[in-house]
């Protein structure tokens, strides 16, 4: 049964209800297929399956229409002209782009998947799919769908020893000892269920990158993986260590500015596409936590992008630039120093390099205001980078759901053209009008049967898929597609486990980082509670640098008074952050250092509303034990057992947060804890005491 696990969205549960599967029965009764590449027999063959398996009966694959009642696949080109004349218009459509219509022809009812290409039609044939996954009505379509961004990409922070940095959920999927010649039947599955949402790129190795991967014993490997992937959309890309020149080539110098250093890139370039057509480029960590880049040469952000964009570009190759940069050397504020960096470059780029910006300006945190690089750029396409993995929200013990958080994110207005320009408007060209458009993740993938660690962060990975796909959608439609394609349609799991996910990541937010609290993660690891540490050796990997708690009050002083990081928001969110009483709360201890006798808007003082938080956020856990555990008669046993367990864990751990960081900020509150708040049984040095030398993914 653990199988079921191993199956993510994919379920094709057979329909127990006789009546429903009638109905589909009544629309659907065979398949007619009439493409021929390798992507059409996948999409003609993933049909079958999820016919077969959800209603019953063999659906039998013909190449041509003469029947009652079938689906027809088929990209543009090979349609019949009626066919074509019912479906009317494709120029809605993009390359990737789907149309799902109920026609009547000569007598015959029947259903058509298509699309300007044979990949959009694999997506519709998935949508398709989810229809009936999720018992909607396949009477009369008339779906017309199209992905908003173009490069839709997981990136792995894979190692070559197979090690996973953040990562939660085992070892690498890459057997690279074992490539080019073994194919893991995991490989296709992963791809089948990339697919299965809309995802088209992958980058398969670490941003803190090794040169080695770009020798032609891993290109070959590499090779064999982007064959695999091809007919299921999916382009293969690599991190470039901006020192390989020295560290493979043999040259003295990495300097982008050096002609036999563009000439190498330029190779390697070539000798790449040599092997992979459709390689997509190159994702680049440069000059940030101690990555060699253009600086170490004197040149700036604009100097390494562009050269390596000239090597790729004659392939029609990308460039992903990552943004996430801070210095040791600047104790100012780290929120503002990616802004300050890029922001100068902004329109001197080239046209196939993307900058990849994380969505909040410090690090994936529970909360963070979105980046304000995403109000600032407008010559410059910008990349999303969210976090699927769950490096500071629990690891893969805790369950998050990250849609929410991507939705707040994608929802928040830059103002950078006035009201409505939200972030989602600029990552899909929407106001910019950049031909590239991008939505990454950073992935949650290893080799665990269930993939993700805990079979509920398989529903961050899903959602991640839909956002990029569509970066409108509400997280209430990713939740509710996800429990009912993944556990059970019936109404009575549905409606208590899709509140229990869409209040999960407020969840943590209040039992972690409330009210814009943020980076107070243990060391290294960012495993459990580490308010107190403040002995590293760079002032902003310190988590007192973040909370600045003392007898005064607690919080970040980012207003005009003090670092002026809300200056690099549009004056309209400027206005709002700057403000104490304006602020949201939820960011409140983000941009100001408050009093912990400050009123909040619902009259408790910080401190009493601050104790009141966690203590709420260890409440809705335990709400969650609660929920889950009425659920059994929906759910198998194995998952059922699962969930319960990590369910526990999670309980026992968002205590430890509760009663670590209330007893480290009592020290400078001096207050006692408000009533309805449970007290600790263990003191702060005990919770001081606690290493944890082998927590996962560091």
């Amino acid at each position: 049964m653990a199988q079921k696990d191993y199956k993510l969205w994919l379920q094709y549960n057979q329909k127990t209800d006789v009546e429903l599967v009638s109905k589909y029965l009544s629309d659907v009764q065979g398949i007619v297929s009439l493409g021929n590449s390798e992507t059409s027999k996948i999409a003609s063959n993933e049909l079958k399956l999820g016919l077969q398996n959800m209603l019953g009966g063999k659906f039998e694959i013909k190449s041509k229409s003469d029947s009652d009642k079938t689906v027809i696949i088929s990209s543009q080109a090979l349609l019949s002209p009626e066919i074509k004349k019912e479906i009317g218009s494709f120029d809605q459509l993009n390359e990737e782009g789907f149309i799902i219509k109920s026609i009547s022809l000569k007598g015959k009812n029947q259903i058509i998947i298509t699309g300007k290409k044979d990949i959009g039609v694999l997506y519709g044939v998935y949508s398709f799919l989810r229809l009936v996954q999720t018992n909607k009505s396949i009477k009369n379509l008339n779906i017309v769908d199209a992905p908003k961004t173009n490069i839709r990409i997981l990136n792995h922070w894979d190692n070559l020893d197979r090690t996973v940095e953040r990562g939660y959920a085992g070892f690498s999927l890459w057997n690279w000892q074992k490539l080019p010649d073994f194919i893991d039947q995991r490989y296709i599955d992963y791809a089948r269920a990339n697919a299965s949402i809309g995802i088209n790129g992958t980058v398969l190795t670490n941003v803190n990158a090794n040169a080695l991967i770009l020798t032609p014993q891993y290109l070959e490997k590499v090779e064999a993986l982007a064959n695999v992937f091809r007919p299921y959309g999916i382009k293969v890309y690599l991190t470039a260590r901006f020192s390989a020149p020295i560290e493979i080539g043999g040259l003295k110098t990495a300097d982008p500015k050096d002609a036999d250093v563009a000439n190498w890139w330029k190779n390697k370039a070539k000798e790449i596409y040599k092997r992979i057509p459709d390689f997509g480029g190159f994702l680049v960590k440069a000059n940030s936590e101690g990555q060699p880049g253009p600086q170490n040469y004197g040149r700036d952000h604009v100097d390494g992008a562009n050269m390596l964009a000239d090597a790729v570009a004659p392939f029609g190759g990308v460039i992903m630039w990552r943004a996430f940069v801070y210095s040791e050397h600047d104790a100012n504020d780290r929120a503002k120093q990616a802004y300050a960096e890029f922001v100068p470059y902004d329109g001197k780029f080239k046209d196939n390099v993307i900058v990849q910006v994380k969505n909040g300006a410090i690090d994936f945190q529970p909360r963070e205001p979105f980046h304000p690089m995403f109000g600032a750029m407008p010559k410059t396409p910008l990349m999303m980078e969210f976090q699927i993995t769950q490096e500071y929200l629990g690891f893969s013990t805790h369950l998050v759901f990250l849609p929410k958080l991507f939705q707040e994110v994608l929802e928040s207005d830059t103002y950078q053209k006035g009201k409505g320009t939200t972030v989602a408007k600029v990552i899909d060209g929407t106001i910019t009008k950049t031909k590239l458009t991008g939505i990454a993740g950073v992935s949650n993938i290893g080799n665990d049967l269930n993939w993700t660690g805990h079979p509920f962060a398989q529903a961050n990975w899903y959602g991640f898929g839909r956002l990029a796909w569509n970066p409108n959608l509400d997280s209430e439609v990713i939740a509710d597609e996800w429990l009912r394609c993944t556990f059970s349609n019936d109404e009575n799991f549905i409606k208590p486990v899709k509140e229990m996910l869409l209040d999960s990541r407020e969840a943590v937010v209040n039992y972690m980082t409330p009210f814009g609290l943020h980076h107070i993660m243990d060391t290294g690891h960012h495993y459990g509670p580490g308010p107190w540490v403040s002995n590293l050796s760079r002032p902003e990997w310190n988590p007192v640098y973040y909370h600045k708690a003392d007898k005064n009050g607690i919080g970040f002083d980012r207003s005009k008074t003090g670092t002026n990081a809300t200056a690099q928001y549009a004056p309209e969110v400027e206005k709002i952050f700057d403000n104490l009483e304006t602020c949201p709360e939820k960011d409140l201890l983000w941009f100001h250092h408050v009093s912990w006798d400050y009123k909040l808007k619902n009259g408790q003082t910080l401190w009493n509303g601050l104790a009141l938080k966690y203590e709420e956020g260890v409440n809705q856990v335990k709400n969650m034990q609660n929920v889950w555990n009425k659920s059994e008669q929906f759910v198998d046993a194995e998952r059922f057992k699962e969930v319960q367990m990590l369910l526990e864990i999670q309980y026992k751990e968002a205590k430890w947060w509760r009663d670590a960081c209330l007893l480290y900020f009592q020290q400078y509150s001096g207050k006692e804890l408000p009533a309805g708040v449970e007290k600790p049984t263990q003191s702060l040095d005990y919770f001081q005491s606690l290493k944890f030398p082998f927590a996962p993914g560091n």
